[in-house]
């Protein structure tokens, strides 16, 4: 199976970028199935129905959400309406969050791919465990029997906290990626257990910018420590960043993994490019 996930969509940037660049990967690299980290397409600051809407005419077949999952407050009654749009599965059970943290999906070829997204705990608002949430799943859902794939979008800080999550899902998930700290890592890897792994998928943002916000007033806030207005999305041409996976049909374990970066301002990354290279 060939699918892909891209990190955050950072307002209308990310979702222009994507919209020109997805339809392209899809049919190059036969991709299945396309996950999409979307918390921060409206404007930098959650998701509405109208950008999640776009956001499936350019391609994508699910969304993942994060720490800015409600700061759109329509999010709360359109995600459950859509049963593709995902939040994090580690809510506490008495915060009643709507929607699911985890989702089944069938493709058009008839294979099973199960999505989850969790939220990190370190520098993070204080939800459940996401390791005993993962766990729960997983086992509920092993690799290779009830599902054909498994993705996993560990949004969080830390990176010791994503690598961690990856060795622990290792073996039992096909992709585990970190989301929400918006640049690339260069560790795509396969675990020793057979799960894909990359510490953060970057964003699909414009790059000439404070982690695809306009430079402006963070600068201000680093400098001064003094808050003048909100942060907005920076508005130069994106660049789609995620990762591409191909796994055995067969144990739904990871065959190959591969960064992919293109437009925008980042040297270009795609699975052909990468292979090239190598020869």
């Amino acid at each position: 199976m060939r699918f892909a996930f891209f990190g955050d969509i950072v307002g209308r940037s990310g979702r222009d970028g994507l919209a020109e660049h997805l339809p392209g990967l899809r049919r190059r690299l036969g991709l299945e199935f396309v996950i999409v980290n979307a918390e921060n397409a409206a404007a930098g600051f959650g998701i509405t129905e109208n950008t999640a809407r776009e956001l499936y005419d350019a391609g994508a077949d699910c969304l993942t959400l994060g720490n800015h999952a409600w700061d759109q407050k329509e999010a709360l009654t359109y995600i459950v309406r859509e049963p593709r749009l995902i939040r994090p599965l580690n809510y506490p059970v008495l915060s009643d969050a709507p929607g699911r943290g985890a989702q089944m999906f069938e493709t058009r070829r008839g294979h099973r791919i199960l999505v989850v997204n969790l939220l990190g705990r370190v520098h993070m608002d204080a939800l459940d465990d996401p390791f005993a949430a993962v766990d729960r799943t997983l086992n509920a859902t092993p690799l290779g029997d009830v599902a054909d794939a498994i993705v996993v979008d560990m949004h969080c800080e830390a990176t010791s906290e994503k690598m961690a999550m990856g060795h622990f899902c290792d073996g039992r998930a096909s992709l585990v990626v970190g989301t929400h700290t918006h640049v690339p890592t260069a560790d795509c890897q396969i675990l020793p257990g057979g799960t894909a792994y990359q510490t953060d998928a970057g964003a699909c943002a414009d790059y000439d910018s404070v982690i695809g916000n306009q430079k402006d007033e963070p600068l201000r806030r680093f400098t001064t420590r003094i808050s003048q207005t909100r942060f907005r999305p920076a508005e130069g041409p994106a660049t789609v960043c995620g990762v591409y996976v191909e796994t055995d049909d067969r144990t739904g374990l990871a065959l190959r993994i591969e960064p992919i970066r293109v437009g925008g301002r980042l040297q270009p990354t795609i699975p052909e490019v990468a292979e090239a290279l190598r020869v």
